[in-house]
């Protein structure tokens, strides 16, 4: 049986991981994001890729935290960069409350 992984944000760093865990061949994954369609889009764009680059693994973009149901590891990968003139203890700020979200 192969492990599921949920990745909690499906941008440039979700992307790739989702990518480089689906290749190992050993781990489903399921792309979480608030942004609709855009996980979505990047498992799709990752599935098609799996023939050519030689992997099989199922790969879910969700918007619905149901679909993580069952995942043996959540990988956080989502927040906010820092912005100009924001303070290193603003962003921790902000970055931490997404984490508690996604714990949550």
């Amino acid at each position: 049986m192969r492990a599921k992984v949920t990745i909690a944000g499906a941008g440039m760093t979700g992307g790739t991981m989702a990518q480089r865990l689906a290749e190992t061949g050993y781990i489903d994954v399921v792309l979480q994001d608030i942004i609709e369609g855009m996980p979505q889009g990047k498992a799709l764009d990752l599935a098609e890729s799996a023939p050519h680059a030689g992997f099989n693994a199922t790969i879910t973009g969700s918007n619905d935290w149901k679909n993580t149901k069952g995942s043996d590891v959540v990988v956080i990968t989502s927040g906010v960069p820092r912005k100009p003139g924001m303070t290193r203890e603003e962003l921790l700020n902000i970055n931490a409350g997404i984490v508690r979200d996604v714990a949550t």
